[in-house]
């Protein structure tokens, strides 16, 4: 056997170069790295020695470069991810919250933070976390939880299995997530005599798992016996590159679809099946057609409490789930009838026994009303001193930039406007992280993103209390030379939150700036605050000057940053449902009292259904 020999970080940089996906593609282009005395030396000189083979960029915050390889994979359809080192202590606990992101998320991410010294000599090293009952614990042991796959290298020929296993399960269509290998950093630089054939390149193909013969000929005859059947398309339509074999089957078979947020841009906005957002965040056309549904086809989503109205959406007694999923957790969920297997060829084998069935056709009537309401509220006001609604502010971007666009946001009141107005003309053209809906990862999966397709337009809409969380890839965008055009809505505070503190009986407190306890008035100025970054960057007054601003942006030769003040209190009426947040049983004021009461009898709808 032919050896080489390599310290065990040189031989990890050298064996995930040599992964590929069936497309020819690296399996991982590249690692983020924010370097302390964890990984310098180790994973450091290592990746220093590979490369443009095996590149290294700099970050300015660990979530922030974390949230950036997600958003990059989940951008990719999962076809693609990336690698990210941190130090030990406060570098890796930094990621805990975007490997939950990708775990809720089902997306790929390989995470590699330093660790304490395998051998102890030293302990306890800086920034060491230590537990006086567990002699193995350190710092990473709170991604455990969030990772798909945990290993701790503890000695070089660990990577021998950990890495196969760490691709295994980044390529996994069911079990894809967050890999963490736990990488000591002494043992990061330890000499090993490794195979050469550890090294060989190697190609990890997408599986595509069939569904059992069984489960599809009960499927079609589920599907046959529907009056009213209804597709609820989900991030995995994207993911397994279903979109032309879920035109096609809708067409054939005349069965309306809608979309989750991971899920949006399925179909074209303006297909005639399309009938829009469903759920809280829903349209009123896809509202009324899961209303009405006897035959709930979720094609490739986990069925979320803002997909199903907290579960209070579908209304027919007679409702039935098919669930179409690769994984058999998501499949079983509520009931439903489990459909496991990919989803494009999943439809295509269901198309195949369905052959020439046809449901009655869906009421054109809701898709043209909901499009007349969308058009309503997205358009620009008539000149007044009113600040802008979100969904005006929506409206004139849209109107602005092509359809070729990606549209990229996470949270805030935002996410639930854009899933009932965007119209996503073209596939992964909407990226919305609304599984964990983190605030900050905007701006940070906006690089991602245009790192993923840096042929389209990428446009990330954030509010101000989300750029306040985390800003600082702005200005890796700018070092990196991927522009982004960011438009940053101020409302003053948490304007969303302060909305669901409203409804529910509460008074404005804590959530917006000027009701939050001060001494001196916020004051921020974000244009001056992004052109410190080394954005370009403008502060407009009303839609028609936002249009104007996002044209010259789409010129721009780096990132282009466009603030615009916009009502806290102002969301869309139409559409929507009910979500199911607990109100308080006991209070002192009247209005909770009558919020409880009115949650009560939702409470009580809800369980006649």
């Amino acid at each position: 056997m032919t050896t080489v020999r390599l310290t065990a970080a040189q031989a990890m940089v050298r064996y995930l170069a040599a992964q590929r996906n069936e497309e020819g593609e690296q399996l991982i282009p590249g690692c983020w790295a924010i370097f302390g005395h964890g990984n310098v030396a180790g994973i450091g000189e290592a990746l220093y020695a590979a490369g443009d083979a095996f590149p290294t960029w700099r970050a300015h915050n660990e979530q922030g470069m974390a949230h950036a390889a997600i958003a990059f994979a989940k951008a990719r359809n999962r076809r693609q991810a990336m690698a990210v080192t941190t130090s030990i202590g406060p570098g890796a606990l930094n990621m805990v919250t975007a490997a939950a992101l990708a775990h809720v998320n089902r997306l790929p991410v390989l995470l590699i933070p330093g660790d304490v010294f395998a051998n102890r000599a030293p302990d306890p090293v800086l920034q060491q976390v230590e537990d006086f009952d567990d002699g193995t614990v350190s710092a990473n042991d709170c991604l455990r939880p969030v990772s798909r796959y945990f290993d701790r290298i503890g000695r070089p020929e660990h990577l021998l299995t950990a890495l196969p296993r760490a691709m295994a399960t980044l390529t996994d269509p069911a079990r894809c997530g967050p890999v963490t290998l736990s990488f000591c950093q002494d043992v990061q630089a330890e000499a090993f005599d490794w195979p050469e054939a550890f090294f060989a390149e190697k190609t990890w193909h997408r599986r595509r798992p069939r569904a059992g013969r069984d489960e599809l000929a009960a499927a079609a005859e589920m599907i046959r016996a529907a009056r009213k059947p209804l597709i609820i398309a989900g991030g995995g339509a994207l993911y397994s590159g279903a979109t032309d074999a879920l035109r096609a089957f809708a067409e054939k078979h005349a069965i309306p679809v809608c979309e989750t947020q991971a899920g949006k841009s399925s179909l074209p906005w303006d297909h005639p099946l399309n009938f829009g957002s469903v759920g809280v965040t829903g349209a009123s056309s896809a509202n009324a057609i899961a209303a009405d549904a006897d035959l709930v086809i979720a094609l490739g989503t986990r069925l979320q409490d803002f997909t199903t109205g907290s579960w209070a959406l579908f209304k027919n007694p007679a409702r039935r789930i098919l669930a179409v999923n690769v994984e058999p957790y998501d499949a079983a969920k509520h009931g439903a009838v489990a459909l496991v297997g990919d989803a494009r060829d999943t439809l295509l084998e269901l198309d195949a026994l369905l052959g020439d069935h046809s449901a009655p056709a869906p009421d054109a009537k809701l898709k043209r009303g909901w499009l007349a309401d969308v058009d309503a509220v997205t358009r620009a006001p008539k000149p007044g001193n009113a600040l802008p609604s979100d969904a005006q502010v929506i409206g004139g971007v849209q109107r602005a930039v092509g359809d070729d666009a990606i549209l990229v946001c996470a949270s805030g009141g935002l996410p639930g406007e854009l899933h009932k107005l965007w119209k996503a003309a073209r596939p992964n053209g909407y990226h919305l992280e609304y599984g964990f809906s983190t605030m900050g990862y905007e701006i940070a999966g906006g690089l991602g993103v245009k790192m993923a397709h840096p042929d389209r337009e990428v446009v990330v809409m954030v509010g101000d209390g989300s750029y306040m969380m985390m800003n600082s890839e702005l200005a890796t965008s700018v070092m990196l030379g991927h522009k982004l055009i960011v438009v940053l809505l101020d409302n003053r505070g948490f304007g969303c939150i302060n909305r669901l503190q409203m409804a529910t009986g509460g008074q404005s407190f804590n959530n917006l700036l000027d009701t939050a306890r001060h001494v001196v008035p916020s004051a921020i100025d974000f244009a001056t605050h992004a052109a410190s970054m080394g954005a370009i960057a403008e502060k407009v007054d009303g839609i028609a000057a936002l249009e104007a601003a996002v044209g010259r942006a789409r010129s721009s030769p780096r990132s282009h940053v466009i603030v615009i003040d916009t009502d806290p209190l102002v969301s869309t009426d139409a559409g929507g449902h009910w979500w199911d947040v607990a109100v308080p049983e006991v209070s002192g004021r009247e209005q909770v009292r009558a919020a409880r009461k009115d949650y009560e009898a939702a409470l009580a709808r809800r369980g006649a259904n």
